[in-house]
C-alpha cells in the first residue's frame, strides 16, 4: 500500500474545514498523514510541507477541498503505474452553494467561460492522460521523489505555481492523469468582486507563468486580445468592427440560456449574461498586468514563516 501525505495550506489563525472531512473518513493511519502548513505564501508552505512529509504520494488539496470518501482507493490504483507522476480531479460547484455561487460554477465549467481549463470545474469523461489544462491543485496529487527532483513549486508563482511544474514534469516523460470521480467540492467565491480578483489573480498568475516557462499555446491569452479589442472600439469608427463584439454577445446568450436550462434555474438568465464578460475582462487584464509588471525575484521559503503541523486522529 502507498503512503500518502495529505497537504493543506492556511493563511495564519485559520481551521482548514478539510481536515475535519478527512479526520471523520478515517484516512489517518499507518499509511496517511496530514500536514497542516500555515504561512503567506502558499507556494513556499507547500513546499516545506512536502520536506517534512513521509508519504511516496503526496496530495494537495485546499482548507475547503471537501474529498470524496474513495479518494485515496482512486490514488493507490493509478499510482501503480510508475510512469504516472501527478494525479488530479475537478473542483466542483456544492448543491448548498448560493444561486451566485452556482452562476460562477457554471461559467467556469462553461467551453466560453473556461475554454480548455473547464474540465477542472466538471466532471465529465473517463480516466485520462492530461496536462497542466486540466489539473488544479486543490486536488493533486504527484510522487514525492518526482516533486522533489524537479524543485519542487517555484516559488515566484502564485498562483498558476503547479501549471508550470506540471509542464517540467510532463516534459521530463512523466505521465498526468485527470480521473473526473476524483474530485473534490469547493465552494465559489461569494460575492462579484472576490470573483473578479480571482479571475484577475488567475490572469496575472499565467502572464508570470509564460514569463518564466515560455508560451504553451494561444488559447489561454484570447481574454487579452478580447480586452485590447474592447479597448480599441471607441476609436475604430468602422460599423464592421462591431461584428466581433455583436458576435461574442450572441454567443453569451447561447451559453447563458444552455447553461439555465441544464441547471433549471431561471437566474441563470440574469447572472451569467455579466459573469462571462467580468471573467474574460478581469482574466485580461489579469494578462496584462502580469506581462507589464517585472518579473519577482525568486523566494527562498526558508525566509518565509511558515509552521508545518501534522494533525492527529
Amino acid at each position: 500500500m502507498l503512503t500518502v501525505s495529505v497537504i493543506i495550506p492556511i493563511k495564519p489563525g485559520l481551521v482548514p474545514q478539510a481536515a475535519g472531512r478527512i479526520v471523520s473518513l478515517g484516512w489517518l493511519a499507518d499509511h496517511c498523514e496530514l500536514l497542516v502548513s500555515e504561512g503567506i505564501n502558499p507556494s513556499c508552505q507547500r513546499n516545506q510541507a512536502v520536506q517534512q512529509a513521509k508519504g511516496e504520494i503526496i496530495y494537495f488539496i485546499d482548507d475547503d477541498s471537501m474529498v470524496v470518501p474513495d479518494a485515496l482507493q482512486r490514488l493507490e490504483q493509478h499510482f501503480v503505474d510508475p510512469q504516472v507522476v501527478a494525479v488530479g480531479g475537478p473542483s466542483l460547484t456544492p448543491s448548498t452553494d448560493t444561486i451566485l455561487q452556482r452562476a460562477i460554477g457554471a461559467a467556469l465549467a462553461s467551453p466560453l467561460g473556461a475554454g480548455g481549463v473547464r474540465n477542472r470545474y466538471r466532471a465529465v469523461g473517463a480516466v485520462r492522460q492530461t496536462t497542466e489544462r486540466e489539473l488544479i491543485l486543490c486536488n493533486l496529487a504527484i510522487r514525492r521523489d518526482a516533486f522533489l527532483a524537479a524543485g519542487g513549486l517555484d516559488e515566484r508563482l502564485y498562483p498558476n505555481e503547479e501549471n508550470e511544474l506540471l509542464d517540467r514534469l510532463k516534459k521530463s516523460g512523466g505521465q498526468l492523469l485527470h480521473d473526473p470521480a476524483l474530485a473534490v467540492e469547493r465552494s465559489q467565491r461569494a460575492s462579484v468582486p472576490a470573483f473578479v480578483r480571482q479571475m484577475y489573480r488567475y490572469g496575472r498568475g499565467r502572464a508570470e507563468q509564460t514569463k518564466i516557462a515560455g508560451f504553451s499555446g494561444l488559447m489561454p491569452f484570447v481574454p487579452l486580445v478580447f480586452l485590447l479589442y474592447l479597448l480599441t472600439l471607441p476609436f475604430v469608427q468602422l460599423l464592421l468592427w462591431w461584428g466581433p463584439l455583436l458576435l461574442y454577445l450572441s454567443v453569451v446568450t447561447v451559453c447563458t440560456v444552455r447553461a439555465a436550462v441544464q441547471a433549471r434555474s431561471a437566474w441563470f438568465l440574469l447572472l451569467l449574461p455579466f459573469l462571462f464578460p467580468l471573467l474574460h475582462i478581469s482574466n485580461g487584464v489579469g494578462l496584462l498586468v502580469g506581462f507589464l509588471l517585472p518579473q519577482k525575484r525568486q523566494i527562498c521559503y526558508k525566509q518565509q514563516p511558515v509552521t508545518v503541523r501534522r494533525m492527529q486522529p
